[in-house]
């Protein structure tokens, strides 16, 4: 089958590699050159255009930055809509807000095709071991379609309902691991400032309910000081944003997601938004006087 593939950064490009590895003729496009190159190896298409990638393909998948990046390649001047066919099943892996995506959806569908707001979870590591959570809103023929692929890439796969019901649950998503994140990242700090061990405090929290796995994967990471970015920061910041706008349309309060990304604000505002989301522990331990 010819698969699309739109946006290789640092998620989708092992994304697209793993469907590659599935024996699938791939037609891949992206704005930087360089990010091309990998596939070669795969035989893949490169192609000069979202446009020219959906004219050859049954199905498009495409994971880019935000939703102005998601509306330019579906919907813009050398987009997806220009030149699918009808018929064709459009899912985006991106994360943004559902009504921007019930909103592309209604779009698409105007021209005969499908679109499935599928949001992951897993971070690059999930990415490259192709064990990502899929969260997926849209019309079930159109989800059946794209199951085998998403299977290429993850290892849970769920149509939690309509359109733009993928985007919920990953505003869900993200709600629970940026308060998580921070939990732990305080956590620490208070063990730290407090004179005892945090790999011993994270050894015993791990046996017991505080375990999760951010506990255990991102706690590990903080206490080693790794900041390589798995999932940076600004991603975070922009993903509560997402959070707390949709939030404001439903007339809902929630104070947690509002202090976390007041924290991620702060983040990215001192210079640390490329590093990976685990380093606002470096904020944390600011706020209580701890250098490194």
């Amino acid at each position: 089958m010819n698969i699309g593939f739109i946006g290789l950064g640092l998620m989708g490009r092992p994304m697209a590699i793993n469907i590659a590895r599935g024996n699938h003729t791939l037609h891949i496009w992206a704005r930087r050159a360089a990010s091309l190159e990998p596939f070669a190896q795969f035989g893949a298409h490169a192609h000069v255009s979202a446009a020219e990638v959906a004219k050859h393909a049954d199905i498009v998948f495409t994971c880019v930055a935000d939703t102005p990046d998601v509306e330019a390649v579906c919907l813009g001047a050398g987009g997806i809509v220009e030149s699918g066919k009808r018929g064709l099943v459009v899912s985006d892996s991106s994360t943004i807000a559902p009504a921007a995506a019930r909103r592309i959806g209604a779009k698409l569908k105007e021209h005969g095709m499908a679109f499935l707001d599928a949001p992951v979870s897993g971070g690059e590591v999930g990415a490259i071991n192709a064990t990502l959570s899929f969260m997926v809103g849209g019309e079930e023929t159109a989800f059946e379609k794209a199951k085998p692929f998403y299977e290429l890439m993850g290892k849970s796969v769920t149509l939690v309902g309509a359109s733009g019901a993928g985007q919920v649950t990953k505003a869900c998503n993200q709600t629970v691991v940026a308060m998580t994140m921070l939990a732990v990242a305080e956590a620490l700090t208070f063990a730290k400032k407090s004179g005892v061990d945090g790999a011993k405090v994270r050894e015993a929290l791990l046996g017991g309910f505080a375990n999760s796995k951010i506990l255990d994967h991102h706690g590990k990471k903080m206490l080693e000081r790794n900041w390589k970015p798995g999932f940076k920061a600004w991603m975070q910041q922009k993903d509560l944003r997402i959070v707390l706008q949709s939030a404001h349309d439903l007339g809902l309060a929630m104070p947690g997601a509002a202090v976390a990304s007041q924290l991620f604000n702060a983040m990215v505002g001192s210079g640390m938004g490329e590093e990976d989301n685990m380093a606002v522990i470096k904020l944390i331990e600011n706020l209580a006087g701890i250098k490194e």
